[in-house]
């Protein structure tokens, strides 16, 4: 009986440790900042995790700017050019070969601007 209550004070404190604010303002796992180290997007703020070359380690980035490069959204949530801000769209190829090698890159733009030149 004293194992038992031993473990499920453990228990308890663990769960408490993972439930509070503390740890989920510190990005242990998600809600992490720039250039904190991760392995997929969602953990990012930002919504983007990048890395430079394959052998490097991901780590969050912001989202590209206007006439910055970028990547489409990816099935794979590591980026090697972050998707851009909310409101601009990747201008890039969109073709299955370019997805599946993410080589599909382009460049921010504001999809008002073209249909303010016509």
């Amino acid at each position: 009986p004293t194992m038992a209550r031993a473990l499920l004070l453990c228990l308890l404190l663990v769960a408490s440790a993972l439930a509070s604010p503390l740890a989920s303002e510190q990005g242990l796992i998600f809600n992490l900042d720039t250039e904190e180290l991760c392995l997929q997007s969602i953990q990012c703020k930002s919504g983007c995790c990048y890395r430079s070359s394959a052998l490097s380690l991901a780590r969050c980035m912001p989202k590209a700017a206007e006439t910055q490069e970028c990547s489409p959204q990816s099935i794979y949530s590591v980026y090697y050019k972050c998707p851009c801000e909310s409101g601009l769209t990747c201008d890039a190829d969109g073709s299955l070969l370019g997805a599946i090698t993410n080589t599909n890159f382009g460049v921010c733009k504001d999809p008002g601007d073209a249909e303010q030149r016509r």
